[in-house]
């Protein structure tokens, strides 16, 4: 993580794909930041101070020290932090290309990879209609993806932003979704090159030490 003084984001995260996002941007930003762990596994995220940052009782979450502002949700958290620092969006008519894409990542490729670690990964045998659902969404997603980036370097165009920002942690839990990056030659290109940044690197490994980016 980024010290200075003062520390300037108080980050509440866990090492989920949604967490990530956040510390992936503060590292790629340059932005000072303090983590604070927040352990979903233990109902942390129910805990009555943290409920006065985040009150869907979700992470990740920040408090800008230089501001005061709270912002939960992580597709909030991204464009305040861009704001902020006057990086990783594009402007002009351009701008709309990265929230497009933000929107996508929010809207489709987060929330059913999601229930396709649920179905897929954690509870196959639970409903065949719903494993199998999920499992070919997770595929048109990919995809979706692996079209836009045989036209893009990045999702939004030829720099980084925060849409590539928001859809990659997703991205990198493809063998919980039963993606083989082989079959999306584009998204792998992609994926890799996020995956060899070091703002990705540094970022992923948070709150958790030691965690290995998974490769394709």
């Amino acid at each position: 993580m980024k010290r200075g003084t003062p520390l300037m984001i108080e980050l509440y995260t866990w090492n989920t794909p949604n967490g990530r996002k956040i510390s992936i941007a503060l590292e790629e930003l340059g932005l000072p930041y303090n983590v604070h762990p927040i352990d979903i596994m233990k109902d942390e995220q129910f805990a009555p101070d943290f409920l006065k940052i985040s009150p869907n009782n979700k992470i990740p979450a920040i408090v800008d020290n230089d501001t005061g502002q709270a912002v939960f949700e992580s597709g909030a958290i991204l464009l305040y932090l861009a704001e902020k620092a006057g990086k990783l969006m594009l402007d002009g008519s351009a701008k709309w290309d990265v929230l497009q894409w933000l929107m996508w990542q929010m809207g489709g490729f987060g929330p059913m990879l999601g229930q396709a670690h649920h179905f897929v990964k954690f509870n196959p045998d639970v409903s065949e209609y719903a494993t199998n659902r999920y499992a070919k969404e997770a595929q048109r997603l990919y995809g979706v993806l692996d079209k836009q980036l045989a036209e893009k370097a990045w999702l939004a165009g030829d720099e980084i932003t925060i849409a590539d920002i928001a859809t990659w942690p997703w991205a990198s839990r493809f063998e919980w979704q039963g993606i083989d990056y082989n079959d999306f030659p584009n998204a792998k290109r992609w994926y890799i090159a996020c995956a060899e940044r070091d703002g990705f690197k540094k970022g992923y490994d948070v709150p958790s030490v030691g965690a290995e980016i998974p490769m394709p």
